[in-house]
C-alpha cells in the first residue's frame, strides 16, 4: 500500500469518526431540547393559578349561579368551551372573576365513604349474651319487616322507621345494631352524630342527603347513627353559625327519615347514652318511635357475656365463678370482654397458658379502676 493510500485510508477514518461523532450530538442536542421544553411546560403550569371547585346552583343560558366552598354564592359567566351544566354539577372555575372554566366529573358521592364504615356484618345473636327481651323487640321491629313485608301488606300497616337504642356505654347497643343486619343480610352503614357537623354551610345537610341516597342503593341496608344526640339535641334559640348548621343538618335528618315509608327496606337505628338530650322531633311517631332501653346486663347477662368471651380461652380448676360474677354486677358487656382480655395478660406476664382465678380477681380491681377514674374524669368535666 502506497503512502497516498495510507493517507486517504486515514482520512477516511477520521471523516467517518467526525460523522459518527456529529450524529451523536445531534441525538443529545435533540434530547436536550425536549427536555427544556418539558421543563418551561413544567414552569408554566406551575406559574398557573389553580382553578376552584364550586357547584352549581342554577343555570341562565351563558350564565350560573354559583356556590363556592364557604358558601359564598356569585353570578358568573360560562365559557363557550364548557361543556353544558346543570344544577348541581361540579364546576372549575378561575378564581379571579370566579367564571366558570369546565365541568368536572365527580363521583354521586359528596366523598360520603371518608364517614362511613360500609360492611356486611358476621355477627350472629348468639354471640350477644343477655338482652332477650331487646333482641325480641329489635327482631320484631326491624328484622320482621325487611324478611317478611308481606305481612305488612296484608294487614295494612306500616312497620316503624326506625328505632332508638339507649342506654350505658358498652351495654351492646352497637352490637345489636350489626346482629341484625346480619340476621337480614343487610348492609350495614355506621355513622357518628358528630361527624355530620361539617365546617361549611350546607355541607352537613348535603353530606346526610348522600348517605341516606346510599342507603337507598345499596338496600336492604340499615343506617346506624352512633351519637344521635350531637346531632338531635334538643333545639334552642342561639345565633352561632355553628349552631344554626347543626340545627339545618338535624332538620335534613328529619326530612330523610320522613322520607322513608314503613314498607321500606332501608331502617334507620339511633344511639345514644344521653336521651334526655334528644329533641323531641327525632323520637316522635313517624320516625325514631320505638325507644328501646340497653341496661347494665343482669345476673344471667354477665354469666352469658363471660362464657362468650371466655370460650376459646383455658381456665383453670380453682375459679369460683358465683364470686366472679357478683364482683362484676356493675360492670357493661365492654366492661367484661376487658376483664377477660386482662385476665389472659395476667396469665401472659407469668408465662401461663391457663387462667386462674387470681388472674381474674386483679382483672376486675384494675377495670373497676379505671371505670372509676373515667367517670370522676366525665364528672369534672360537665360540672368542674
Amino acid at each position: 500500500m502506497t503512502a497516498n493510500d495510507r493517507n486517504m485510508k486515514d482520512l477516511t477514518n477520521i471523516m467517518f469518526t467526525y460523522t459518527s461523532d456529529m450524529s451523536d450530538l445531534e441525538e443529545e442536542n435533540r434530547l436536550l431540547k425536549e427536555t427544556i421544553s418539558q421543563l418551561k411546560n413544567d414552569v408554566d403550569r406551575l406559574k398557573t393559578p389553580p382553578l376552584m371547585m364550586c357547584e352549581v346552583k342554577d343555570v341562565y343560558n351563558n350564565n350560573a349561579v354559583i356556590r363556592l366552598p364557604n358558601g359564598n354564592q356569585f353570578f358568573v359567566f360560562i365559557s363557550q368551551s364548557c361543556t353544558r351544566i346543570n344544577p348541581g354539577d361540579t364546576v372549575l372555575v378561575d378564581q379571579k372573576n370566579l367564571n366558570v372554566v369546565r365541568k368536572f366529573k365527580t363521583a354521586k358521592s359528596f366523598n360520603v365513604e371518608k364517614f362511613l364504615i360500609i360492611e356486611r356484618p358476621t355477627l350472629s345473636w348468639n354471640e350477644i349474651g343477655g338482652l332477650d327481651m331487646q333482641k325480641n323487640e329489635i327482631k320484631e321491629v326491624v328484622e320482621l319487616p325487611l324478611k317478611r313485608p308481606d305481612l305488612f301488606k296484608k294487614v295494612g300497616i306500616n312497620p316503624p322507621t326506625g328505632i332508638l337504642l339507649y342506654g350505658p356505654p358498652g351495654t351492646g347497643k352497637t352490637l345489636l345494631a350489626k346482629a341484625v343486619a346480619n340476621s337480614t343480610d343487610s348492609t350495614f352503614i355506621e355513622i357518628v352524630g358528630s361527624e355530620l357537623v361539617q365546617k361549611f354551610i350546607g355541607e352537613g345537610a348535603k353530606l346526610v342527603k348522600e348517605i341516606f341516597h346510599l342507603a337507598r342503593e345499596k338496600a336492604p341496608s340499615i343506617v346506624f347513627i352512633d351519637e344521635i344526640d350531637a346531632l338531635a339535641a334538643r333545639r334552642i334559640d342561639v345565633g352561632t353559625s355553628g349552631e344554626r348548621e347543626v340545627q339545618r343538618t338535624f332538620m335534613q335528618l328529619l326530612a330523610e327519615i320522613d322520607g322513608f315509608n314503613g314498607l321500606d327496606n332501608v331502617k334507620i337505628i339511633g344511639c345514644t347514652n344521653r336521651k334526655d338530650l334528644l329533641d323531641p322531633a327525632v323520637v316522635r311517631p313517624g320516625r325514631l318511635d320505638r325507644l328501646i332501653n340497653v341496661p347494665l346486663p343482669d345476673n344471667q347477662g354477665i354469666i352469658e357475656i363471660f362464657k362468650i368471651h371466655t370460650r376459646n380461652m383455658r381456665l383453670a380448676g380453682d375459679i369460683d365463678y358465683e364470686k366472679l360474677y357478683k364482683l362484676m354486677q356493675d360492670l357493661s358487656g365492654a366492661d367484661i370482654k376487658a376483664v377477660c382480655t386482662e385476665a389472659g395478660y395476667f396469665a401472659i406476664r407469668n408465662q401461663r397458658y391457663e387462667t386462674n382465678k387470681k388472674d381474674f380477681l386483679k382483672a376486675i380491681e384494675k377495670v373497676k379502676g379505671q371505670k372509676k377514674t373515667q367517670e370522676g374524669k366525665e364528672y369534672l368535666k360537665m360540672f368542674g
